[in-house]
């Protein structure tokens, strides 16, 4: 096996982004998670705060290493750790042994996710960190749900829309879908395909996808455009 297969194997792959990206990125996980620690300790003491923001980095990274994710919109975020939470305070509650209520905590809040559409990872520690937390934080209840943890949602929410909306090439949340110009399709030698088109065949193929039909329907008006530029060179050869 050649060394390009086997890092396409562990999905190691040549896409680099540029350095200003990875600086914005960098940035923007600095500011969301400074706002959440500071509002967690002066809401709830610190050890509680440690075990309640890991959920949130997790957050921290979808929303601005990548804004434009169907995992990273807004619907995903607040949905995914309100509902995750009250499936961990609940697993809590009614599930005696702990290894259990957390592993239930966890598939659970997966299922209801999936049942909402609003699949979002780090809801998974969010609910975890329901079952295994602190004295205090299990003192919350159901409580947990409005504070921190929507709290916190709020916070990251706030600071994502207005940290991303600052650089142009960012968009968050996402923007209607991308429509190829009728004008270059015709131009192409490729069939126009439109939101439509992309939404059905994302549901045939039964998973999730982490890129979203906008994004999608951009790389094919990339790599047709690019198809187009190419044709009078190889002709001319």
């Amino acid at each position: 096996m050649r060394l390009h297969d086997l890092f396409e194997t562990i999905g190691l792959t040549g896409h680099r982004p540029s350095p200003s990206e990875i600086t914005i990125s960098t940035l923007g996980g600095f500011f969301g998670i400074l706002a959440i620690l500071l509002v967690s300790r002066w809401w709830l003491d610190a050890a509680t705060a440690i075990i309640i923001v890991p959920s949130m980095g997790a957050s921290a990274v979808l929303l601005f290493a990548a804004p434009n994710a169907p995992f990273s919109q807004p619907w995903n975020v607040a949905a995914g750790h309100i509902l995750s939470a009250l499936v961990g305070v609940a697993c809590w509650q009614w599930i005696p042994e702990l290894v259990l209520a957390a592993s239930a905590g966890v598939g659970l809040a997966i299922g209801a996710m999936y049942a909402a559409r609003c699949i979002h990872p780090p809801g998974g520690a969010t609910a975890l960190a329901a079952v295994i937390g602190s004295e205090q934080l299990h003192a919350l209840g159901f409580g947990y749900v409005l504070q921190p943890i929507l709290l916190n949602v709020a916070i990251i929410l706030l600071i994502a829309v207005v940290f991303n909306g600052l650089f142009e090439r960012r968009r968050y949340p996402a923007r209607q879908p991308f429509q190829i110009p009728a004008e270059r399709a015709k131009q192409q030698d490729y069939p126009p395909i439109n939101h439509e088109d992309f939404v059905y065949a994302l549901s045939q193929l039964d998973t999730f996808i982490d890129v979203s039909e906008d994004d999608l329907l951009k790389i094919y008006s990339l790599a047709t455009r690019r198809h187009q530029q190419q044709a009078p060179h190889h002709a001319d050869t």
